[in-house]
């Protein structure tokens, strides 16, 4: 293990036919996660797949396509068909990496294609379906393409050595061109590629030995940045179909409200507007264009039902999932058994429900015709989008035609289908294709939301402080029950709601862990919010780390080094964050504090540390960030720190300012104007430093965010002698003297009224 420089692996040969039967062997989880539909059989593989044939064709049958992925045409660059979905998080350049690595091309040489929908063609083992989420993306390629590449790259070679009559073991591959430098003879791929197509799938093949490697492990300019500069990216919102309208809509903004009535005389009198289109719990207007539409619905007279949850209210679900989380039954995830002799220390946390706020708000365009249904869209799950059309319009699969985009952010919100489904419901009802575009507070208001948790967690320490037993639990509602009821386990637990929990890096003996089910009230719909389990988890563990080592009398960071002894990798990023940012090194100026957070979320093991300033007026200055990370292998080193930046940024974001809340059944944020986000000038630098090691790639997309909030929590604690229990920060508990800062309020506006 070093911080410079990835170590050297033995020459690799794959049997492929030994990796199917492994691959095999993972059909049971993607069962468990698709809750038994019948795509069980969702695995990606760098053979060819019985449904190889049909998606050739469909994509211009190309004279080569040795599996799913590659495609080798007479004229032109070879085609990359991508098995994930771009949203941001660097997926397709780590896909052309990994490709390009193997088959022995340039990235200038690959074209990009979405994929179309296929779970068995494109989908993750681990998720069991074509499904981008989980920070699983390059952990289910990593061995995949590359092995895809030298596949396609050894049947390239095999047929210009047919051709030549040589030894294939005597030709060389450079920039996607077969060379024999014993005759001097050369030929590019696509010369090659109809001969290629005929020749047997090779049953082994030898990847790229690491010290040789060209592309992985580089910092690699991300491949779509250029054409997002020039503005030439087509995102959901960006498509343009002749014959197109555009439609926005609006919801009843109670849970599980009903529309009851319109006056739509004033609406449709607006130039620009085409007709209003009404569903069970929503209107939309339909326009020439945007704005037509939009002023179109700022025109309606709605009236709604606002039934059983009208007078619902954020305390109201608080004390419901407190209470739950008290004297809740709950399902256990882990029992080390009797709970030992000791000093007990208990503490709750209150974590809040979320909006996913992606910069691209919910679109769809839809054409549906007698025969067909045409759609359009940027989402993570494209099968499970096509599957939903196809019901609504009681068409087959194979006549739902979907177009998938670049995502203009996802965070699990483009996991669900609800606005493809809505998109597709009121489609049916004209003959033109349909884009639906929604507001901003359309898509903030009408989130299917992170839940909210409440959590209490209590340790039995010895006379040194040190735990000997850990106690957990956490109430909150069920994003996999609705998502894949049959990824459940067989005793109703959500393995998510325990992530990053059931196993903890530290050295404690003893442990408890338990989840108690709390469902929402009908028509509140929780979903997946970038971290998913361990967002949460992390906050009140490594906040609760930070109380124990208080408690104890102790140094957070030797407190946490004390029970890393027997995890090395754990012990490597909290050393090296704690060495870059200088721990220790000088006493801190008044107010200002360092928070440690640690953490071993999706596969990889993060240590951030958050330096920070607290007004006496109770606000939070960001002033400082380095994080310590170890994913294993890296495949492009730009992404990793961009990643990591980002998410950390992301949760920073979420744990300052960002809480949904509820009053008369409705959400009360709309924009970002009350639903804030971190601004450019509020944003600390943000150091990200590198574990580098040959183990196998970890999940990166949501590592960042998923230990920001405790690390600021800590940081505050430190500076203020405030512990938060409840998130996002109250500012008003970090006030340094309230009673004087209210006189001063007081006497401000006192003078604001002699003035008027």
């Amino acid at each position: 293990m070093s911080n410079e420089s990835f170590p050297q692996e033995p020459e690799q040969a794959v049997d492929l036919q030994r990796r199917r039967m492994l691959q095999s062997s993972g059909l049971a989880i993607a069962f468990l996660w698709l809750g038994g539909t019948g795509a069980a059989s969702a695995m990606m593989s760098a053979r060819r797949q019985p449904g190889d044939t049909a998606a050739a064709m469909a994509d211009g049958n190309p004279p080569f396509a040795p599996n799913a992925f590659i495609r080798v045409d007479s004229e032109g660059p070879v085609r990359l068909v991508m098995p994930s979905v771009e949203m941001g998080q660097g997926i397709y350049t780590g896909c052309c990496m990994l490709l390009a690595e193997e088959l022995g091309v340039g990235l200038d040489q690959i074209k990009l294609e979405h994929s179309p929908p296929s779970d068995e063609l494109y989908g993750i083992p681990a998720l069991g379906g074509q499904i981008t989420g989980g920070s699983t993306s390059t952990r289910a390629t990593w061995s995949v393409l590359r092995e895809a590449g030298a596949v396609a790259r050894s049947m390239l070679v095999s047929a210009a050595a047919v051709q030549w009559h040589v030894d294939p073991a005597t030709c060389v591959v450079d920039r996607g061109v077969v060379h024999h430098p014993p005759s001097g003879r050369s030929a590019s791929f696509n010369k090659l590629a109809d001969t290629a197509g005929r020749l047997p799938m090779p049953d082994k093949v030898v990847l790229t030995d690491p010290k040789d490697f060209k592309l992985i492990g580089k910092p690699i300019r991300r491949v779509d940045a250029s054409d997002k500069v020039k503005g030439a990216t087509q995102f959901g919102i960006d498509v343009r179909v002749p014959g197109m309208k555009v439609a926005t809509v609006m919801a009843c903004p109670t849970f599980n409200g009903k529309l009851a009535s319109i006056d739509d005389q004033a609406t449709r009198k607006l130039p620009g507007v085409v007709d209003v289109l009404r569903l069970d719990n929503a209107v939309a207007v339909v326009g020439e264009h945007f704005w037509a539409a939009k002023k179109g619905m700022d025109a309606l007279v709605i009236e709604w039902n606002r039934g059983e949850n009208a007078n619902l209210t954020t305390r109201q679900l608080q004390d419901a999932i407190a209470d739950s989380a008290r004297n809740g039954k709950g399902i256990v995830a882990r029992d080390d058994g009797e709970r030992p002799q000791g000093t007990l220390v208990q503490s709750e946390y209150q974590s809040p429900m979320l909006a996913h706020a992606t910069m691209e708000p919910m679109n769809c365009t839809v054409h549906v015709s007698h025969d067909q249904c045409e759609i359009w869209t940027g989402t993570q799950v494209p099968m499970r989008a096509a599957q939903q059309a196809a019901k609504i319009t009681g068409l087959p699969e194979e006549k739902i035609l979907l177009h998938n985009q670049y995502l203009g952010g996802g965070f699990g919100r483009r996991l669900e289908t609800d606005w493809v489904e809505q998109a597709v419901t009121l489609a049916k009802q004209v003959p033109y294709p349909l884009k639906v575009v929604w507001t901003r507070e359309e898509d903030i208001r009408q989130d299917h939301m992170r839940p909210m948790y409440h959590d209490v967690i209590s340790a039995v320490v010895d006379a040194n402080g040190r735990p000997l037993w850990f106690g957990y639990r956490t109430s909150g509602g069920s994003v996999l029950a609705r998502f894949a009821p049959g990824a459940m386990g067989k005793d109703g637990l959500d393995s998510d709601a325990v992530e990053c929990v059931v196993q903890l890096p530290y050295d404690i003996p003893k442990a408890r862990v338990e989840w108690i089910r709390h469902d929402m009230p009908p028509g509140i719909i929780v979903g997946w919010w970038r971290g998913v389990g361990p967002t949460h988890n992390l906050f009140v563990v490594e906040s609760f780390l930070d109380e124990l080592a208080h408690h104890a009398n102790k140094d957070p960071l030797e407190f946490r080094r004390s029970l890393l002894q027997k995890n090395a990798r754990a012990l490597g990023v909290l050393n090296l964050a704690a060495e870059k940012i200088g721990w220790g090194a000088q006493p801190l100026p008044q107010r200002v504090g360092r928070g440690i957070a640690l953490g071993e979320p999706f596969g990889s093991h993060v240590c951030v540390i958050v330096e920070t300033e607290v007004t006496p007026q109770g606000e939070v200055r960001l002033r400082k960030v380095v994080a310590a990370i170890d994913v294993g292998i890296a495949v492009n080193t730009s992404s990793i720190e961009a990643q990591v930046q980002g998410g950390v940024l992301f949760g920073l974001s979420a744990a300052l300012y960002s809480g949904l809340t509820i009053k008369h059944g409705a959400v009360e944020q709309g924009n970002f104007n009350d639903y804030r986000v971190l601004r450019i000038n509020e944003a600390p630098v943000v150091e990200v430093h590198r574990v580098v090691n040959a183990e196998p790639p970890g999940g990166l997309g949501e590592v960042g965010t998923a230990i920001a909030a405790p690390a600021l929590a800590n940081a505050i604690f430190a500076a203020t002698g405030v512990r938060l229990y409840q998130l996002p920060v109250d500012r008003d508990l970090l006030v340094q003297n309230p009673a004087a800062l209210k006189s001063v309020a007081s006497a401000a506006a006192t003078a604001g009224r002699e003035i008027a």
